[in-house]
C-alpha cells in the first residue's frame, strides 16, 4: 500500500502522524473512518492559492457530496471557501457549519421546491439550474419570496471523459443539464434571462468523476467557451461566470495516474484566458467544483480482523468487521483500494486474501487477492483513499450501525461523528 505522508512505520507499526493504529482502535472502536485534517487544509489552500488569476475572478467550491459533515463545514468556512451542495440536507449542514451562503452555488437535476425556498431564504449565491422546467419553477417561487436568484445554467457538452459509465456526466444521455446541441438551447437561456426574478450569469458544465486526462478539462472548456461567444452573436448576452465543474483523478492503486491539480490549475486558467481573447468572451469569473481530490487521501477506514476463510479452491478470505455498508465503491463501480495491516507494517507478504465484509452479499468484497502478511483473528486492516464517498454513501443494510468518524489535526485524534448505536437504529421508527 502506497502510504500517505502522515503515515510511517514505527517499530514494525503503522502510525498516523504519531497516532498507533491500535490505540485509535481501543478508543473509538472499529470500523473507524480516520481523517487527517492537516493535508485536507493544506489542499484547500494550495488549491485556492493555485486559483488565483490576473484575468478574472475566481472562486473554490468545495463538492461537498463526497463528504461533508458538520466538522468538514466549519473547515470549509474557517478557509474561506465556497461549497457545491445537492440538496437542502447539504444546504442545512452547511450553514450550521458556518458557511456563507453567498459562496453556496445550489445544483440537482431535480430540485424540490421546498429545497429551493430554504434556499431563497438562507440567501444562496447562485443556483445551478439544470433543466428548462427548473427554470420556471425557480422563477415563480423566488417571485414568491420577493428575490432574485442569481443563476447558471448546466450545460452539456457532449464530451465523453475517459471514466467508469456511471460516473460521466457529460454525454449525450446524460440526466444531467441541457445539451450544448439541442436546437431549443438557445430559448432555454433566453427565458432565462427574461424570467422576472432570475439573474442569468453564465454557464456550467462537469464532464465527469476519476478523470486522468487533462486533454479533457481543456476540450470541454473550449466546447463552452465557443458555446459562450454563440450565445453573446445570437442573445445579445454577456457570459459572466463559467464554472467548469470538478472530476480530478485521484489515486486509489498502482495503475491510478493523477496529475498535479495545483500544477494543473493556473495552466488551465491560461487556457481560458486565451480562449476568452480569441473569441472575444468578456468572461470575469471562472470557478472550479473539486470535491474527491481534495479529500479522498485524507480518509482511511480502520477494521478488526475476524475469522479466516480457506475455500477449497485455496482462496483465501479476510473477514472485517465492517464491509459494503461503510464502503459500497466496490459493489458500485468495481472499484479499487489498497491496504495493509497496521499491527505487521514491516512484515513481508506471503498469501493473497479476498477481503470480505460482514453483510449478507455475494459482493460484499472490498478488495480481491490483497497481499499480506500471515493474517489472524484481531489484526487492524487499513484501507487507504476512503476519504471520498465512502462516509457519504454509508448505510445502515443489515441493520448495521454507521462507524464513528474521527479527526487527527497536528498529532490529536478527536470524535467527530459518534458511531451509531441499536437505538440509533429506531429513533425514527414508530
Amino acid at each position: 500500500m502506497r502510504l500517505e505522508n502522515y503515515q510511517f512505520i514505527q517499530e514494525g507499526e503503522l502510525v498516523h502522524d504519531g497516532v498507533r493504529y491500535e490505540d485509535l482502535a481501543q478508543e473509538f472502536g472499529t470500523p473507524l473512518y480516520i481523517f487527517d485534517e492537516d493535508s485536507f487544509r493544506q489542499r484547500l489552500r494550495a488549491y485556492k492559492e493555485a486559483l488565483r488569476s490576473d484575468y478574472f475572478d475566481t472562486e473554490l467550491l468545495y463538492a461537498s457530496k463526497a463528504l461533508l459533515t458538520l466538522a468538514v463545514a466549519r473547515i470549509v468556512a474557517q478557509e474561506g471557501v465556497g461549497q457545491d451542495i445537492v440538496s437542502g440536507g447539504e444546504l442545512y449542514t452547511s450553514r450550521a457549519g458556518g458557511v456563507d451562503p453567498g459562496k453556496v452555488y445550489f445544483h440537482g437535476n431535480n430540485k424540490l421546491d421546498q429545497e429551493l425556498v430554504f434556499a431563497l431564504e438562507e440567501g444562496v449565491g447562485t443556483f445551478v439550474v439544470d433543466n428548462r422546467q427548473e427554470v420556471q419553477r425557480l422563477n415563480r417561487l423566488a417571485q414568491e419570496q420577493g428575490v432574485v436568484a442569481r443563476v447558471l445554467l448546466r450545460l452539456n457538452p457532449g464530451i465523453e471523459a475517459s471514466t467508469h459509465e456511471f460516473i460521466q456526466t457529460a454525454h449525450v444521455d446524460s440526466k444531467f443539464g441541457e445539451n450544448i446541441h439541442d436546437p431549443e438551447i438557445y430559448a432555454v437561456i433566453q427565458n432565462m434571462e427574461e424570467a422576472s426574478h432570475l439573474h442569468f450569469a453564465g454557464l456550467h458544465s462537469h464532464i465527469g468523476s476519476q478523470i486522468f486526462e487533462e486533454t479533457s478539462f481543456f476540450q470541454a472548456a473550449t466546447e463552452m467557451m465557443e458555446f459562450a461567444t454563440k450565445v453573446q452573436e445570437r442573445l445579445s448576452l454577456t457570459i459572466e461566470e463559467i464554472n467548469f465543474g470538478g472530476g480530478f483523478g485521484v489515486y486509489y492503486t498502482e495503475g491510478d495516474t493523477p496529475f498535479d491539480v495545483v500544477e494543473f490549475i493556473p495552466r488551465f486558467l491560461e487556457h481560458i484566458h486565451q480562449e476568452a481573447e480569441r473569441l472575444g468572451v468578456p468572461l470575469q469569473k471562472v470557478t472550479l467544483e473539486p470535491g474527491r481530490s481534495l479529500v479522498n487521501a485524507s480518509g482511511s477506514t480502520l477494521y478488526r480482523v475476524g475469522d479466516i476463510k480457506t475455500t477449497l479452491t485455496d482462496k483465501h478470505y479476510l473477514f472485517i468487521d465492517g464491509g459494503m455498508s461503510d464502503n459500497i465503491r466496490p459493489a458500485l463501480y468495481e472499484a479499487k483500494y489498497e491496504a495493509l495491516l497496521a499491527n505487521k507494517a514491516d512484515q513481508a507478504s506471503v498469501k493473497n486474501y479476498t477481503v470480505a465484509g460482514k453483510l449478507c452479499e455475494s459482493g460484499d468484497i472490498i478488495i480481491e487477492d490483497l497481499p499480506l502478511p500471515e493474517a489472524a483473528t484481531g489484526d487492524l486492516l487499513v484501507v487507504n483513499g476512503t476519504g471520498a464517498y465512502n462516509y457519504s454513501m454509508a448505510s445502515n443494510y443489515n441493520r448495521l450501525p454507521r462507524p464513528a468518524m474521527i479527526h487527527i489535526m497536528e498529532g490529536k485524534p478527536r470524535l467527530t461523528v459518534k458511531r451509531e448505536t441499536y437505538e440509533d437504529l429506531l429513533h425514527l421508527e414508530l
